[in-house]
């Protein structure tokens, strides 16, 4: 039986826009005792992969912790799905601000020892005894109390872009590193101080609250169903925001707009901006902020470095990838000698700049056609190939790349060769090549835009 997935991201892509279905993107976590699991691993797979369910999960002898996207129309088969266990009957499902249909595009299960890690041994405490759960007018309202100290237990790349107003963010890589310096910078407040946290969606909250109750601190709180559900309140009964800015997820789009401060800048430039990058140098990986101009500038790059290896041929760059030394570096999370504009630790409640609504509008405003798919990029050449599927191209014609790595970017396509001759238009079987000024993928889409 299948237990594994048979489809590449690219081949996934391409099946999710041929079906045209709307889908979810949704969380959800839950701490529960499970004896088997693995046995648990591979009923979820069978269930779910069924229903085109997609994501990343990982289950525990503690519980499931698990990003994914699910079909809208598949909804409530999905909910019958957990309902079949009696710890998940009625769990809360944290579903995305701003979706997208290539959120995720494997379905990925993995057992692990723990579904956080957090470093802790959790023999030695209450797991049970967490903090207060709070709403989003209570955690407002104590927020404004001057006796609170509000934390944000998110990692140093996601506390940049977005932040609760005041926040201590701690300069850290992963949340075990967080929860001792944490308890000991907060050691002289334990008794008269309200501890109040937060997290993307509660899972990390959830161990993190009994584990500062079991350190002396009495009067503990977390954000009930972190910032997800937090924005979900605050858009339905027209709370204000106090965080401000972007919230990091964990999916290709990288981010979700709370509000429209921008509180970050360009790594790269300095510019005010808060949208993050993998560097496309497939030996580094760097996860980044970087604006549109250095996006086409550097081509995606971190470094000029990593902007030459880009250009050598594939043989050459995977040469250069071989050795642990090398792949230690693979997904770094903004920490680089390479980034002049990096801030971390303590950070800024007041924005740098404000997201131009007039853009937003635009954007949604747009309309297009998908014409084709990306086959090839020539890195010397910065030559790319697309195959024309549906209607036609022409010179002249406004276009729109876009993938989960490139981004959505806009072009006018002033030359257009076909099987290597220029031509003015291409036609529907046609492969097409032109030049563009930064990388393509194979799961990126060619669109014509309308109008």
């Amino acid at each position: 039986m299948q237990l594994y997935n048979t489809l590449s991201a690219e081949e996934r892509a391409q099946l999710i826009d041929e079906a045209g279905k709307q889908r979810l993107t949704l969380s959800f976590y839950a701490y529960a005792k499970i004896k088997d699991p693995k046995k648990f691993r591979d009923d979820l797979f069978i269930a779910w992969n069924a229903l085109d369910a997609l994501g990343r999960i990982y289950v525990a002898h503690e519980g499931i912790n698990a990003q994914m996207s699910i079909p809208a129309d598949h909804l409530e088969d999905f909910r019958n799905t957990l309902e079949v266990y009696d710890f998940m009957k009625g769990i809360r499902l944290n579903v995305a601000v701003e979706q997208d249909n290539h959120s995720f595009l494997k379905l990925t299960i993995k057992v692990r020892h723990k579904i956080v890690a957090d470093g802790l041994n959790d023999d030695t405490f209450d797991v049970t005894n967490k903090g207060v759960h709070l709403k989003a007018q209570e955690f407002n309202n104590l927020l404004e109390d001057p006796n609170t100290i509000v934390v944000d237990f998110r990692n140093h790349y996601e506390s940049e872009v977005g932040h609760f107003e005041g926040a201590i963010t701690p300069d850290v890589e992963n949340f075990r590193e967080s929860l001792p310096i944490i308890n000991e910078q907060l050691q002289d407040f334990k008794e008269d101080k309200n501890l109040l946290m937060y997290c993307t969606g509660g899972i990390r909250c959830e161990k993190a609250s009994a584990y500062f109750k079991h350190q002396g601190f009495k009067n503990v709180f977390q954000l009930e169903g972190g910032i997800i559900e937090y924005t979900r309140q605050i858009k339905e009964e027209n709370i204000e925001s106090k965080f401000i800015g972007k919230n990091f997820v964990f999916d290709h789009r990288l981010g979700e707009r709370i509000t429209d401060d921008i509180i970050s800048q360009c790594h790269q430039c300095g510019k005010p901006c808060d949208n993050h990058t993998n560097c496309s140098n497939d030996a580094c990986h760097l996860l980044f902020i970087q604006c549109d101009e250095c996006k086409t500038a550097m081509e995606n790059c971190c470094s000029t470095e990593c902007l030459e290896i880009t250009h050598l041929p594939v043989g050459e760059q995977v040469a250069l990838r071989k050795g642990l030394q090398v792949g230690n570096k693979v997904f770094r999370k903004g920490k680089s000698d390479a980034l002049t504009f990096k801030n971390s630790g303590d950070l800024p409640n007041k924005p740098l700049a404000k997201v131009d609504s007039k853009n937003i509008r635009q954007k949604i405003a747009v309309k297009k056609t998908l014409i084709g798919k990306a086959e090839h990029y020539y890195t010397k050449s910065k030559i790319a190939q697309f195959l024309i599927e549906n209607n036609e191209v022409s010179v002249g014609d406004k276009v729109l790349i876009s993938g989960p790595t490139t981004g959505e970017q806009e072009i006018t396509i002033t030359e257009i060769f076909v099987d290597g001759s220029s031509c003015e238009t291409a036609k529907a079987g046609d492969q097409i090549t032109f030049e563009l000024p930064f990388r393509i993928r194979l799961s990126d889409k060619i669109y014509k835009i309308l109008g």
